[in-house]
C-alpha cells in the first residue's frame, strides 16, 4: 500500500479546512442529498462527502457506510486531493497504490473508486467520491457528473462558512 504523500501546501490547506468549522459537525440534509444523488446516478453502494484532515478522513456525509472517519494513511481520498481533477481507480485490486490496502483486501473489499477534489479558497480540502465493490469503467460523462456534484458540495461548504 502506498501512503499518499503530504501536499506541499498542507499547513495552509488544513487551516482552510478547519476555518470552515465543518469537522465533527452532525450530518446535514444538504450534504446527504448529494451522496444519495451520487449513489443513484452511478449505481454504487457507497458515496461520501469527505474532508481530509491531518490524520484522518472524516465524512460529512456517508451514504452506504456506518463509520464517520478512517485513518488518513489508508485513505483513497488522501490520494485524490493531490490531483487537480478526478482520481479514478477502475480496479483497486490491480492498482499498485491500493492493492494491499485493508479496504481492498478486507471489508468492504473496494474495487472501484472515483473521487473529485473539493476546492475551497484554492485548496483541495476533501472529495466527493463514489465507491463500488466491483471493478468498473468511468466514462467522460460520468466524470463530468462527479465534477458537477463536487462543485455543488463546494457551494454548500462556502454557504456553511458564510451563513445564509
Amino acid at each position: 500500500m502506498q501512503k499518499a504523500p503530504v501536499p506541499p501546501d498542507e499547513n495552509a490547506r488544513i487551516e482552510v479546512l478547519r476555518a470552515l468549522n465543518i469537522l465533527d459537525t452532525p450530518p446535514e440534509e444538504r450534504f446527504d442529498r448529494l451522496t444519495r444523488l451520487a449513489r443513484r446516478a452511478f449505481n454504487v453502494p457507497i458515496s461520501t462527502v469527505t474532508m481530509v484532515d491531518s490524520n484522518r478522513q472524516w465524512f460529512k456525509s456517508c451514504g452506504g457506510v456506518d463509520v464517520r472517519e478512517t485513518p488518513r494513511e489508508i485513505s483513497f481520498c488522501a490520494h485524490a486531493i493531490l490531483y487537480d481533477d478526478l482520481l479514478v481507480v477502475e480496479n483497486a485490486a490491480k492498482d499498485a497504490r491500493f492493492k494491499d490496502n485493508p479496504f481492498v483486501t478486507e471489508h468492504p473489499k473496494i474495487r472501484f473508486y472515483a473521487g473529485c477534489p473539493l476546492v475551497v479558497n484554492g485548496y483541495r480540502i476533501g472529495t466527493v467520491c463514489v465507491i463500488d465493490m466491483k471493478a468498473r469503467t468511468f466514462t467522460e460523462e460520468d466524470r463530468q457528473l462527479l465534477r458537477d456534484l463536487a462543485r455543488l458540495a463546494e457551494q454548500e461548504l462556502v454557504l456553511a462558512e458564510t451563513g445564509p
